[in-house]
């Protein structure tokens, strides 16, 4: 009787040898390289998100700073030219030489300029003329804006740690309104100073600026400010 053969066993057994000894080295190194190349895409997500993240906090800081500085520089500028006694700046229906502002002066005049001065009252009984603690202004002074609170005491507004500024233009506007059809009678025509008229202004504010931490992140901002005291000169025929 002839025994049977062992053979297909013995083949059995190699197979089941080939499936356990697992990878080999090239599938190893393949499967690292991609390990690592994934790992590479995703840091360089997280910091891009990173960047974004810090450059959206910087633009916001330098957005409320610059926005802060323009919003107190309006505030001032509204006030220039204001005086407790205006009603005595002009007479309707008279002779008598009526009382010039004595804080009407301002500059910039009509062109842009970098620096504004500009002055208003602060008695609390009108004395009628300009004291030391009543002259302000504006200026743009080693990246930073400073403000004038009483002649020549120039005070820093902006931190230049923080906020670099790069630009700030001041553009007045005025126009005068004639206000003739509030007087009772007509005005001869040799009469230079009749009609009277009211000076409108107004004062168109421009601030530029870079952030101290990122200079990349540059923004700017503008204002127009009406300037609520009027000058009205001249006066109505007598």
């Amino acid at each position: 009787m002839t025994r049977p053969t062992s053979t297909p066993r013995r083949s059995a057994s190699a197979a089941h040898r080939r499936r356990a000894r697992g990878a080999s080295l090239l599938e190893l190194l393949v499967a690292s390289t991609l390990g690592l190349l994934l790992m590479s895409v995703c840091i360089t997500l997280f910091v891009q998100v990173l960047r974004e993240h810090r450059s959206a906090l910087h633009e916001a800081r330098l957005m409320q700073d610059l926005r802060s500085a323009i919003d107190i520089v309006a505030r001032d500028l509204r006030r220039a030219g204001g005086w407790g006694a205006a009603e005595r700046a002009t007479f309707w229906s008279s002779n008598a030489r009526p009382l010039d502002n004595p804080y009407g002066a301002q500059t910039p005049a009509s062109a842009p300029a970098a620096l504004a001065s500009f002055n208003y009252s602060r008695d609390p009984t009108e004395n009628n003329q300009l004291d030391s603690d009543e002259a302000f202004g504006v200026r743009l002074r080693n990246g930073a804006i400073e403000l004038m609170l009483g002649q020549g005491n120039w005070q820093a507004l902006t931190d230049s740690g923080t906020l670099k500024l790069t630009d700030l233009r001041i553009t007045p506007t005025v126009h005068e309104v004639s206000l003739a059809s509030l007087c009772t009678q007509a005005c001869a025509a040799s009469a230079p100073d009749c009609p009277p008229r009211q000076t409108v202004r107004s004062v168109l504010v421009e601030l530029s600026g870079a952030s101290s931490l990122d200079p990349s992140v540059t923004r700017s901002l503008r204002a127009r400010v009406r300037v609520r005291n009027d000058t009205v000169s001249g006066r109505c025929p007598a």
